[in-house]
Parts: C-alpha cells; structure tokens; sequence
C-alpha cells in the first residue's frame, strides 16, 4: 500500500509541475491534475479540493511573477479582486445544491467563438491599446469578474481563458491580459478552496505535495511567458482553447 501511495505522489508531483507550467500563463491546468487526483480514487468533491488548493499555490506564485515583472494592472485588478472573490463564494455554495454539467454545451460554443476570434484577429494582444475604463465598460468589466468568479467555483473550465480574453477585449497585450487574469483566478481559487476547506473536501497528503511541485511550475512557465511575449502566449492560449473544447466535447458524448 505505502508503495503504491508514493507511486502516485511522484505522478502527482510530476503532474503538478506540468499543470502548473501551462495554468500559470493561460489557464487549463485542471486538464493534467483533476484527472490525475482522480485517478487516486479520491472521491469527485475531493478531488476537486485538493485541485483547488495545489491551484491556489500556483495561481499566487504566478500571480506574484506577473506583479514582480511589471505586467499586471494593480489599479484595475484590486478593484475587481473583491467581486471576483464574492462571486467564486457563490459559485462554490450554488454547486453543493444543483448540478453543473448544463453549462457544458454553452461553455463549448463560447470557447469555440473566442478560439476563432483570437484566430482571426491575428494583431489581436501584440501591443497595448489599453487607456482606462468608461463608465459602461467599468460596469460590465465588474459584472464579468463576478460572474467568473461565479463560474470558476460553480463549474470552472476556460476560466483562465475568458479572463484572458475579456482583458483583451479591453485593449491590453496578451502578456498584460494573462497576468490580470491571474490575479482574478487567484481570487476565485482562494474563495473556492476556503469552502471547500470548511466542507473538509480537502486532502492534504495529496494536494500540498502538488502544490509544491506547482509553485515551481508556475514559477518556470510565468517567467518563459514574460521573457517571450505575446509570440508565445498566443499560441499557448490557442492550443489550450483547442484542448478545452475537445475536452467538453468528450464529456458531452460519453
């Protein structure tokens, strides 16, 4: 037994680096580590808290990159860091009384209409454009960080990737849009994983081995993605979209 316990925490260690990695710039890590935490036996709620916690350390650390490097706009985000948080409360608390998997159609046709305009619109994220919010933007800009926030802890995939490109929407480069993104990820994560912690759906043997090893993963990926640019996020966001999208397409068939 305790052979095989250590088996799967070298596969969680190494799965963790891997998630961590890719989740740090553009989201998508929950593709490597839920699977993985599930592949233990952990029960489904379980899993999903202890995904939360090892995604909480790596969204911090890389949240804590993107600051160090400049790429992040506090000004904005601080202000929308409390609705996203409130949101991911809710998201959290609504998925304990109805199912989630309703959502999965629609999450499918929004990442396919956000993979072809960032397709399309090939200049799209390569400079900053960005010069402040009006009133009418200030607003929505507030309604989609709660109702992310919401999402994330209610059914959660693309998260990172609809921060990303609502960011975008607002005139700033992909690198900028990433490192927005992950402070409000970080914010959603943190509210979801205190309730999950205060339901005890956390396992912790498993989750801080994973956090550890996704602390040095979103390190490495958040310092690639900043020292390459929009070149490299670009296609990483792609390519994620495109995994997302096949991803819920399976789950839908099954």
């Amino acid at each position: 037994m305790e052979h095989i316990e250590w088996g799967w925490l070298l596969l969680i260690v190494a799965g963790g680096f891997v998630a961590a990695f890719v989740d740090s710039v553009v989201g998508g890590g929950g593709l490597v580590a839920l699977p993985l935490l599930l592949a233990t036996g952990l029960p489904a709620a379980t899993a999903l808290g202890t995904n939360k916690l090892a995604g909480t350390c790596s969204s911090l650390t890389s949240t804590l990159s993107f600051i160090a490097s400049g790429k992040v706009n506090l000004r904005l985000v601080l202000r929308l860091f409390p609705l996203t948080l409130l949101g991911a409360v809710g998201g959290t608390f609504a998925v304990r009384h109805m199912p989630s998997d309703f959502l999965r159609p629609l999450v499918v046709v929004m990442l396919v209409l956000v993979a072809a305009y960032t397709l399309v619109k090939k200049s799209w994220g390569r400079q900053s454009t960005y010069s402040g919010l009006s009133s009418g933007s200030a607003v929505l800009m507030g309604a989609a960080a709660f109702g992310l926030g919401f999402y994330d802890g209610f059914f959660g995939p693309g998260t990172g990737s609809f921060l990303i490109f609502v960011f975008l929407a607002l005139g700033f480069d992909f690198v900028t849009a990433a490192g927005n993104a992950k402070v409000l990820n970080f914010a959603s994560n943190l509210a979801s994983l205190a309730t999950f912690v205060s339901f005890g759906l956390v396992h912790y043997r498993y989750g801080l081995p994973m956090g550890a090893a996704m602390i040095a993963g979103s390190l490495a990926g958040s310092r690639l993605a900043i020292r390459k640019g929009s070149s490299y996020v670009r296609p990483l966001f792609l390519a994620i979209c495109g995994l997302l999208i096949g991803k819920q397409l399976w789950d839908l068939l099954l």
